[in-house]
């Protein structure tokens, strides 16, 4: 199986990269301006991984499109930018968060469902970000499995169908069972 993944131009790619390929699958890496839906429609990935970046979703080349015409037909696991992508796709706003968290951990509870499967109720994360998923007008199709302590959100879901978006870095050796988190995207394509 391949996983497309989504570069947004950001130095942590690479280490998500390695996390996926420790899972057995192949990866596939796009440069966000340098691909196209018709490529990776050919391609037929298995998954696609949208990455972090810096700026907005509307700056982040052709991730939006990727979740508008992908969601629901191939599971889509976005990481901090990627994740803010799939909230804006679904309609959902993106704003200044509460405090700018660039390499600063945070405590945040979960689901433990899906991605969070076996992962412990509440966990440390690695954060990089000024911007966040806002919670009003928040998408009736999405739901929230994660959040910090204060209720911001760290973790969306689609109800429908597998795709998940994350705040927060899974691929930061500073996130507590971020390859597991990882490991249970995968497992669950």
């Amino acid at each position: 199986m391949l996983v497309a993944v989504i570069d947004n131009y950001d130095s942590f790619t690479f280490n998500l990269v390695h996390y996926i390929l420790d899972t057995g699958v192949k990866t596939k890496v796009f440069r966000n301006d340098q691909v196209s839906i018709d490529d990776l429609k050919t391609l037929t990935p298995g998954a696609i991984v949208i990455s972090p970046g810096p700026g907005r979703p509307e700056d982040a080349g052709i991730s939006l499109d990727v979740v508008k015409y992908f969601s629901g037909l191939v599971p889509i696991l976005g990481v901090c930018l990627g994740h803010q992508v799939i909230a804006q796709s679904f309609g959902g706003q993106i704003i200044q968060a509460k405090k700018i968290m660039h390499g600063k951990t945070s405590k945040v509870t979960c689901d433990g469902e899906h991605i969070y499967s076996g992962i412990n109720e509440s966990f440390t994360v690695m954060r990089y970000h000024s911007l966040a998923v806002s919670k009003e007008n928040f998408p009736a199709c999405l739901s929230v499995t994660s959040k910090t302590y204060d209720g911001e959100i760290m973790g969306i879901q689609h109800k429908e169908h597998p795709t998940y978006g994350v705040q927060f870095h899974p691929e930061s050796f500073m996130t507590i069972q971020g390859k597991k988190l990882i490991r249970n995207f995968i497992k669950g394509i």
